[in-house]
């Protein structure tokens, strides 16, 4: 996994991605998203260039949906491949997780 950038718009980070989110990438992906926390009013997340995802990364996802949405931050998912979406969708996330 390799964080193509975080790119500011006002309070909105987007944060692009590419490669693969799986357990040994997982951990940096969280700790990147948790170095922002408080910095931003809505996070997007950009998978245009992801090429898989694992439940480890997954896992990234929930607890990123868990800890923004006591804070009403929105938090969004954009550019996702079809092969990442039926993941999710099989995983049942998609009920979850704000995705586009």
């Amino acid at each position: 996994m390799r964080l193509i950038g975080g790119d500011y718009n006002d309070k909105e980070l987007t944060i692009k991605v590419d490669n693969q989110i799986d357990t040994v990438t997982a951990p940096d992906f969280e700790n990147e998203i948790n170095d922002e926390m408080g910095k931003f009013d809505s996070l997007i997340l950009d998978f245009e260039k992801l090429e898989y995802i694992s439940s480890a990364g997954l896992r990234v996802l929930i607890m990123t949906q868990k800890k923004l949405e006591p804070q009403s931050i929105p938090f969004t998912i954009i550019n996702t491949p079809d092969m990442i979406k039926d993941i999710i969708v099989v995983s049942g996330l998609d009920n979850i997780l704000n995705i586009q």
